[in-house]
């Protein structure tokens, strides 16, 4: 890309950021592992610790931390940018909170187009951690991402099903080959005793972050924090992220 190709937005981005001092994309190579659950859990472990939090919901087709958490899809306050929803100690940004109950059909050059015009109005201020929600797999907005936000660690949610080990695996190869930092890797709503998310972590040198069991009561505690807070996955992530 040329300079006179750079999207000035892109350097609006860098302003917005200037004040974060930690930014985790909380991300899974496939859909329907609780990655969402996972990233809007972390994030209120860390406010309830006292931290400076924002979170990101980047999932642009089917957001859905504002469930998680509780929160209403009013539109956010404006001035000189926009404002982030202000929830349970989390400064929390969807574009839920645009679109209401309409369908958001994103691709290619647009999706790219709809995170850099959130990244470059969103005023998150000054934050210790920025946990981003990202999109299932490894699409446009994974790597747009990635370009975009050269401090970004990742940590990588996945099951012991060998589809998403497998998928899990490839994910991991591409973000060592891209010098991504990992924070670790999380296994999931695990199931019986197979070890294959700690073995691969230990295979390829991520940290591995521990097992989640899975928790048939887990969906009742869906927008009520004060539930959510006694979960099994609440408890697990405490401490993950170390200031």
């Amino acid at each position: 890309m040329s300079p006179s190709e750079i999207d000035p937005r892109s350097f609006a981005v860098e302003d917005r950021l200037a004040g974060v001092s930690r930014i985790v994309g909380v991300t899974g190579s496939k859909g329907g592992i609780g990655k969402s659950v996972v990233a809007s859990t972390l994030a209120l472990t860390l406010a309830d610790r006292g931290m400076r939090v924002g979170l990101f919901d980047l999932d642009f087709t089917s957001p859905s931390d504002h469930v998680v958490l509780g929160v209403s899809r009013s539109f956010p306050e404006e001035e000189f940018g926009i404002e982030p929803h202000l929830a349970h100690g989390i400064h929390l940004m969807s574009i839920a909170f645009f679109a209401g109950d309409a369908a958001v059909p994103l691709r290619g050059g647009a999706t790219t187009n709809a995170l850099l015009e959130l990244l470059a109005i969103t005023r998150w201020g000054e934050l210790e951690v920025l946990v981003l929600d990202m999109p299932p797999g490894l699409g446009d907005t994974s790597l747009d991402v990635i370009r975009l936000l050269p401090r970004l660690e990742f940590l990588l949610v996945g099951n012991g099903s060998k589809v998403v080990v497998e998928s899990v695996k490839r994910a991991l190869q591409l973000f060592s080959e891209l010098d991504v930092p990992m924070v670790g890797l999380l296994e999931n709503m695990r199931r019986g005793s197979d070890d294959a998310v700690a073995s691969l972590a230990a295979t390829v040198g991520v940290p591995f972050l521990g097992s989640v069991p899975y928790d048939p009561d887990l969906e009742a505690a869906l927008g009520d924090v004060d539930q959510l807070r006694q979960s099994i996955l609440y408890r697990s992530l405490v401490g993950v992220l170390t200031p």
